[in-house]
């Protein structure tokens, strides 16, 4: 079995205890990286001044290697906060508003993917399998092909891809695609994001299909496919169980005084769709008046990227708009939303998705949003709550029996609150029972095995160091 090697731009390093964070992609991972035995490599989160980056700081566990690189003040500015989340992830999201493209910001990005490359090329070995993740090293592969690596590399894609429409906006839109051919294997998390990569390509000539997920440039050949990433569901289920019977669960319940518990749980983010939540929740209350001081609506949103000015200037909105509602609707006795600011531990959220009645996971676009798949991991099978979600999440393409809505719609989103709240017992069961066996059947483990096989099974000719030419001028 080939040794597997592991690269994102941050790397969940265990601590003194040998406890890694918390979180089923992080478990997945590992769980693959003790089989094989392996190194997953990533930014410290540190940042130092030009001339004082220093060697690699490696953890070990076990028979897994962590390799932790310290980046530059400048690479952070630009490649981090610069081109990956001021361009590449609005644009991903459909968010062109929002996007501010700079030179600068593009080659910072280039460069530390060069230094990314440069750094992990002594450590690999021959037959080592290469698994690259998300949007901040979309150019990795090709960075390493230049300097000689010929190992099959694989690559996940986190997020949506847009419409070439929306993609091609994007200055660098040619570099970055082609980019993307020096992979083997490319995934993404459902068939819309697969198919508009595919769109991307040929909008754009690049290569063409051998078949419905392979397509050949030049002489390489490179599979495409989606794998929708799941949760570690069976332990996630027995979490929330065991969160039940906590002094928390029991303070919460206590603290609801008999009123059902509406959960949202979103990273501070423009592509979750928080205010138009918050709206349809205010609306529900107006046009429901019967359901006032019946209901609470817990909001829970951790900061994040605090330092790019949108999301400093969300962080104020969503919490005035909270407050507003709070104004407008509440009473002595009665808080329409809890709006809480910071990050829970995973058995606190476990045990709140538990008693929740209703969790509303409404994103304006989102690549597969696992909060949704928690929530209904969660649930109690005698007398589960109800998932009410947007159609523009990923996790909508599996998770068929939630309650689907346009998060734009916000009357639509009040009035499938309305509905939610007082669907029968025997209809919840049977919504809940088909959810559960997507999630069992498509857990994170099923999702990380089949990738590896994926990447592993490749046959010669497909890892860019055979002529394909002949068999593709074939099949066309």
């Amino acid at each position: 079995m080939s040794r597997l090697i592991v690269v994102s731009n941050r790397v969940p390093v265990p601590d003194k205890r040998g406890t890694a964070p918390a979180g089923g992609l992080a478990v997945a991972l590992q769980s693959a990286l003790k089989t094989r035995g392996g190194l997953w490599l990533g930014w410290s989160g540190q940042s130092c001044a030009e001339d004082a980056v220093g060697p690699l700081r490696t953890v070990k566990d076990g028979n897994i290697e962590y390799a932790l690189t310290d980046l530059t003040e400048r690479d952070v500015e630009e490649y981090y906060q610069g081109f990956a989340n001021r361009v590449l992830w609005p644009i991903c999201h459909y968010r062109l508003d929002l996007a501010e493209y700079g030179r600068r910001e593009m080659t910072g990005y280039f460069r530390v993917n060069h230094f990314f490359a440069s750094r992990l090329l002594p450590l690999i070995q021959d037959d080592d399998l290469i698994w690259i993740h998300d949007y901040h090293l979309i150019p990795l592969a090709a960075e390493l092909r230049r300097l000689g690596v010929k190992n099959r590399i694989g690559f996940f894609l986190h997020i949506p891809w847009p419409s070439p429409d929306v993609f091609l906006t994007m200055p660098v839109h040619d570099e970055l695609l082609k980019g993307l051919t020096a992979y083997d294997v490319i995934g993404f998390q459902t068939d819309h994001d697969r198919n508009n990569f595919a769109d991307c390509l040929a909008r754009q000539d690049i290569g063409h299909r051998l078949d419905t997920t392979r397509f050949v440039v030049g002489e390489r050949a490179f599979t495409t496919k989606s794998y929708p990433i799941g949760i570690e569901t069976t332990e996630f289920a027995g979490l929330a169980k065991r969160a039940a019977e906590t002094t928390l669960h029991k303070r919460m319940l206590q603290s609801l005084d008999g009123k059902e518990l509406i959960i949202g749980v979103d990273r501070l983010d423009y592509s979750k769709g928080i205010t138009q939540r918050i709206d349809a929740f205010e609306t529900f209350l107006t046009r429901h008046e019967e359901s006032q001081r019946k209901v609470t609506l817990l909001q829970i949103t951790p900061k994040s990227r605090s330092e790019v000015p949108e999301y400093e200037a969300m962080q104020r909105a969503v919490a005035e708009q909270a407050g507003r509602v709070n104004g407008a609707l509440g009473t002595v006795d009665w808080v329409p939303i809890r709006y809480v600011n910071r990050s829970l531990r995973r058995p606190a959220l476990a045990g709140l998705y538990r008693m929740a009645r209703l969790a509303l996971v409404t994103p304006l676009r989102d690549g597969m949003n696992l909060v949704a798949k928690e929530y209904v991991a969660a649930q109690n099978e005698d007398d589960p709550g109800v998932l009410l979600l947007s159609r523009f999440a990923g996790a909508a393409r599996e998770l068929k029996d939630a309650v689907l809505v346009n998060p734009y719609d916000v009357e639509g989103t009040a009035e499938a609150i309305a509905r939610s709240l007082v669907m029968p017992l025997e209809e919840r069961r049977e919504r809940w029972k088909s959810m559960m066996t997507v999630l069992r059947t498509n857990d994170v483990f099923a999702w990380c095995d089949t990738f590896l096989e994926d990447l592993a099974g490749g046959k010669a000719g497909e890892s860019g160091s055979h002529p394909v030419e002949a068999r593709s001028r074939n099949i066309a």
